[in-house]
């Protein structure tokens, strides 16, 4: 009797490795936030949370974070500590608009990564998740 695998790649091998691994490391997390982003950049809701409107260290934290919550090295908490999410978002207005702008910029990121259908699943999975959680206000 054989082994049975039931995770291939694109190119029909087996995959191996946790999440960050099979999605191909930093490179593809750098490409998610980057993208990400570059919507951010433009939305008049999004960009001004951002002290002097400088993403650059935001870029870096989320990253950083995304990384290390997929499996990848953890210098998010070595540099940071706990993640601690809602409360690091508590100075923000985040509410359903906000919510729903950072959904559409990291929706559009994600599908620029091309993943296959299972690692794509479970990665919006997570960030729509992430994002309803951090709504802190239903104020306009």
């Amino acid at each position: 009797m054989s082994d049975l695998t039931l995770r291939r790649s694109n190119g029909g091998e087996s995959v191996d490795g946790n999440f960050w691994q099979q999605v191909g490391g930093r490179p593809t997390f750098e490409k998610l936030v980057r993208t990400f982003y570059d919507g951010v950049r433009h939305d008049p809701v999004l960009l001004p949370m951002y002290p002097d409107m400088d993403l650059e260290p935001a870029i870096q934290r989320l990253t950083g974070f995304l990384e290390q919550y997929w499996g990848g090295p953890a210098a998010y908490s070595d540099e940071r500590g706990h993640p601690r999410l809602r409360m690091r978002h508590l100075p923000f207005k985040v509410n359903p608009d906000a919510r729903d702008r950072w959904l559409k910029h990291m929706r559009a990121a994600v599908d620029e990564l091309k993943l296959d259908p299972l690692h794509e699943g479970m990665l919006w999975g997570y960030l729509e998740r992430a994002a309803h959680a951090m709504v802190n206000t239903f104020d306009d």
